[in-house]
């Protein structure tokens, strides 16, 4: 074979090295782009991700949130038969504790109307509180017991003092352990005086009020003779109210000495001794023998989710740190 050019033949193609050159840079940006694409395609895919996953959790969590608020504070489990009904009195008495009158009297009555409760005992284990709150729950109890006809016991724990016991009297029986802190029936007010700290820390109170007697009991200030006695006056009559209430409760079962009143409190055994109490016992006694309905079904209404998250939250904090400033008058 002649590899020589003939006439006719076609030039062979020679390379253009500017058309390669403007090529190379152009396939270049080209390949840049495509992947800038890509990696703006792919960042968007992730944060529609994202987006779509965060509203799935908010949506989770306002759907956890609602059902919690409309979930009842009722008993756990539901009555099925002839039952003891229970219902806990725990820890200070007052309107922002588990132990406030408006949960409290809610149970009772859920308790009161349910046919199967065959009578209502309150467990308690209490040191006292607010005077309001345990009056109203007096009071609540002896109407429904009038109404529905049923027994109410109370089972007191280790403590059932001040308040707490303001609340055992309206029961038809009160049962304790021997070692069980039974009575303190009195009232105190308390509160703090710095008027001395402060002369010593050269710190002057000025205090402005509309009445001669808005500024009573302010711990900044000397105490006002006419004050105080105006304060002791009126818990004195507290004192009073309480002592008609543990009298009408006890009846002839009390044995009132002259310590009775005085704001002592004493063991089970000695409270039963005094008629304080009526006899021992705890929860299971009483339902197995007295109420002779084994089964106890507890009506203590249970705080929620949602409501422990609003304490925790909520303005709870700065109404904390006011009571810490404040007096305040309680049964303990």
């Amino acid at each position: 074979m002649n590899d020589e050019a003939r006439p006719g033949d076609a030039p062979e193609a020679m390379p253009t090295p500017k058309r390669d050159a403007a090529a190379a840079p152009r396939a270049s940006y080209e390949a840049v782009m495509e992947q800038v694409a890509r990696e703006f395609v792919r960042e968007r895919r992730s944060d529609r991700r994202w987006r779509i996953f965060f509203r799935l959790a908010w949506l989770g969590l306002f759907l956890a949130v609602a059902w919690a608020l409309l979930v009842q504070r009722t008993h756990v489990a539901a009555p099925t038969g002839p039952h003891t009904a229970l219902i806990e009195v725990r820890g200070e008495i007052a309107a922002d504790t588990e132990a406030n009158a408006e949960d409290i009297v809610a149970a009772l009555r859920t308790a009161f109307e349910d046919r199967g409760a065959q009578a209502v005992v309150l467990r308690i284990n209490s040191p006292g509180g607010s005077p309001v709150q345990a009056g109203i729950i007096n009071d609540e109890i002896r109407r429904l017991k009038a109404l529905h006809k049923k027994p109410v016991y109370a089972v007191v724990e280790e403590m059932c003092a001040s308040g707490a016991y303001y609340i055992a009297v309206a029961a038809d029986e009160i049962y304790v352990d021997k070692a069980s802190l039974v009575g303190s029936i009195g009232v105190l007010m308390d509160g703090f005086g710095f008027t001395g700290l402060m002369d010593k820390l050269g710190i002057e109170r000025r205090l402005l009020t509309a009445g001669e007697n808005k500024g009573m009991l302010d711990p900044f200030s000397p105490q006002n003779p006419q004050q105080r006695a105006f304060a002791q006056a009126m818990i004195d009559q507290i004192h009073q109210q309480f002592i008609s209430v543990v009298k009408e409760g006890r009846g002839k079962r009390l044995k009132e000495t002259p310590q009775t009143f005085s704001g002592l409190f004493w063991n089970g055994e000695d409270a039963v001794a005094q008629g304080l109490a009526d006899s021992f016992g705890n929860l299971d006694m009483v339902a197995r023998d007295v109420v002779k309905a084994e089964e106890v079904i507890d009506y203590t209404p249970k705080e929620n989710v949602a409501e422990r998250l609003a304490k925790r939250f909520g303005a709870a904090i700065g109404a904390g740190a006011v009571r810490a400033l404040q007096s305040s008058v309680n049964l303990r």
